[in-house]
């Protein structure tokens, strides 16, 4: 649906959440773990796209440091699914520790509003 500005909007449903995963690493190793972020989406892509309740995606790595990857789900229940998804908690976050990244906890955020 697009709206009178021409903002593309997803109706969600009441239980959607936004889940967030963040992560440090030593700005210097920067090429290092962007890499490895592209190269890890080529099996993770199609394993989360497997799981029922996706609405999106996002994996963001930045040059100050910092990596984002952020989902929205249907629920918070769907959303937890990745924390059981092997390529996600095994072989993605052994390439990433390996690159020098370090996980700060996981936290889903129910949504209060969107645009």
């Amino acid at each position: 649906m697009i709206d009178k500005e021409n903002i593309v909007t997803v109706p969600l449903p009441a239980s959607a959440v936004i889940r967030v995963s963040r992560a440090t690493f030593e700005p210097s190793r920067f090429a290092e773990v962007d890499a490895m972020n592209r190269k890890t989406s080529a099996y993770l892509i199609p394993a989360i796209k497997r799981l029922p309740g996706l609405i999106s995606f996002y994996s963001g790595v930045s040059r100050q440091g910092t990596m984002v990857q952020a989902s929205v789900w249907n629920s918070e229940d769907h959303a937890k699914q990745l924390d059981q998804l092997t390529e996600m908690t095994v072989d993605a976050r052994a390439e990433a520790q390996a690159a020098g990244v370090v996980f700060t906890p996981i936290v889903n955020y129910p949504i209060g509003w969107s645009i």
